[in-house]
């Protein structure tokens, strides 16, 4: 099994025989107060002898400081370099836990077990770790794969509408920037009529096949970011004003107001325009737009793609293909958001 792979599983014995693959010394198994009471007990049968390591769900707690609990509980449970790390959650705790397993004694093992729709479909598959920081999302971090990600689908019955919902929003970008035919398929379909197993298959797949060719962001996986220069900026900002709005709701704004941009570029037709939003503002309830532009402008100033003093995004080019390293202006920003305020 090589590192890095994605496996679907059909039935809860299968974790335990694909743990067992490599011996360890000792096994964790992080989990949030959320994770713990609804996803651990449809496997803890199954795992084999480990540890409960247990933090506070939700982006706010994606810092240092939560960190530093996860790395002082493996100290105190005697963690050794042989050891391994099973993450039993949704994307913050993937991210975080990742980074955790990645640095502590300089690396261990991980796998990981993602239990919501982003995670399944974007977040688990890649090797990109990190933490919030300063207010700034993923600002600290690095690239390290899992031993293996264990995809059940079972889990996503576990879930709020509203972190469905929040899922789906990678899962729509997926298509806008790699399928039009599945869009296509997608799009005729509200939150409920849509057949996960396939669109987690086939968002992983499609992800898969980017990073693989383009493990470290230089180039083609950079158009993974559509959606993320304007919507990270729009989830910190919300973070930071303690209006906390989720993650897809944010990239689901953000990739509003990029395909503005790319209609105002040609690199998409207004009636494509039109399609893209019409749609995503049927399944996200639009949010109160912030007026606090310059806040926002300076936190995607920070944005990792960017180069020097230009802002830089991956658009769509046409519906379903897509182009990374776009500069873009101050006027056309101010003007996306002048665009989802006026919808």
């Amino acid at each position: 099994m090589q590192t890095g792979s994605v496996l679907f599983i059909n039935k809860p014995g299968d974790f335990q025989e694909l743990i067992k693959v490599k011996t360890y010394s000792q096994i964790g198994v992080l989990v949030d107060t959320h994770t713990r009471i609804h996803c651990y007990p449809a496997i803890k049968d199954y795992l084999p002898a480990h540890q409960i390591i247990e933090i506070q769900p939700g982006e706010e707690h994606k810092n240092l400081n939560c960190c530093k609990l996860i790395w002082q509980q493996l100290t105190d449970l005697n963690f050794d370099r042989h050891s391994l790390l099973l993450i039993v959650g949704g994307g913050v705790l993937g991210d975080m836990g990742g980074f955790c397993a990645a640095t502590y004694k300089r690396g261990i093992d991980f796998i990981l077990i993602p239990t919501t729709l982003l995670a399944q479909v974007d977040a688990s598959t890649g090797g990109k770790l990190g933490i919030d920081f300063d207010h700034y999302k993923n600002q600290i971090g690095v690239f390290c794969e899992p031993q293996v990600t264990l995809v059940n689908t079972i889990f996503l019955k576990t879930l709020p509408e509203r972190e469905l919902r929040s899922g789906f929003a990678e899962v729509i970008k997926h298509c806008l920037i790699s399928d039009e035919a599945m869009w296509q398929v997608v799009r005729k379909k509200n939150l409920h009529e849509q057949d996960w197993e396939v669109l987690a298959r086939h968002s992983v797949q499609f992800k898969k096949s980017v990073t693989d060719k383009d493990p470290k962001e230089k180039g083609l996986r950079k158009i993974l970011n559509f959606g993320h220069t304007i919507g990270h900026a729009l989830e910190s900002y919300f973070l930071a004003d303690g209006n906390r709005i989720f993650h897809g709701e944010a990239i689901a704004m953000g990739m509003v107001m990029e395909s503005f941009i790319a209609g105002e570029q040609g690199l998409i037709s207004s009636k494509e325009l039109e399609e893209i939003t019409t749609y995503l503002l049927q399944i996200f309830e639009k949010q109160e737009m912030p007026w606090g532009d310059s806040t926002v402008m300076q936190l995607m100033a920070q944005d990792k793609k960017n180069k020097g003093n230009e802002i830089l995004m991956a658009m769509p080019e046409g519906i379903g293909k897509a182009k990374w390293d776009v500069v873009v202006s101050k006027e056309e920003l101010e003007k996306s958001f002048d665009f989802y305020r006026s919808l």
